[in-house]
């Protein structure tokens, strides 16, 4: 499987490791550790809905497939005794396997990531958007398209939205003007099925 990969995500190939991503838990640990930078599972904790010992033993699962290591304690931490996580990448990516097992861990996963996303999305809705300057909100939104596209057309067109996006996402935070702020594009891509005439 080769996966294109603008954006330097982490690869997500392995049914076991799409299995392991699919639960919420772990799922909302390692966003929050690509959103935020590295944490302990008590800080952890109470953002994934999870107790501190059962936050760790999700996050060293994450870390037996490589999405997340040991990482620094902040500047200015004193206790070094605290065991501080890290995402290894700033995202991640997987595409359907071909197999009857990864097929169906990849829509586990695909619905966990659906899932979480219009959690988001509902979020952003009721506490975000209403206290955006009107200049912002202006050019949020959302698009509903239905288009007839090949194969080849999709990938085609899939491919020129990650070219556009890529350079905002590799400058990261550190390389963003000063009035930039996060915005969190959320993409889904549905074929639908053709019914044939019998």
């Amino acid at each position: 499987m080769s996966l294109r990969n603008p954006y330097g995500d982490f690869e997500v190939t392995d049914p076991q490791a799409m299995r392991a991503l699919a639960h919420p838990v772990r799922l909302a640990a390692l966003s929050y550790l690509q959103k935020n930078g590295p944490a302990t599972a008590t800080q952890l904790s109470e953002h994934v809905g999870a107790s501190p010992s059962v936050t760790s033993w999700h996050l060293r699962h994450l870390a037996s497939f490589g999405l997340v290591s040991d990482g620094p304690p902040p500047d200015g931490v004193a206790d070094r005794r605290q065991r501080w996580w890290q995402a290894v990448a700033r995202g991640f990516r997987f595409e359907m396997p071909d197999t009857l097992e990864g097929a169906e861990a990849g829509r586990q996963l695909m619905a966990t990531m659906m899932n979480q996303a219009l959690d988001s999305a509902r979020h952003w809705l009721a506490e975000t958007e209403p206290t955006l300057d009107p200049e912002w909100s202006r050019v949020t939104g959302s698009a509903n398209t239905r288009v007839h596209l090949t194969i080849d057309e999709l990938e085609a067109l899939e491919n020129a939205i990650q070219d556009l996006i890529a350079p905002y996402v590799q400058r990261g935070d550190e390389g963003a003007p000063a009035d930039a702020r996060p915005v969190r594009m959320i993409r889904m891509v549905l074929p639908d099925t053709i019914d044939r005439p019998s």
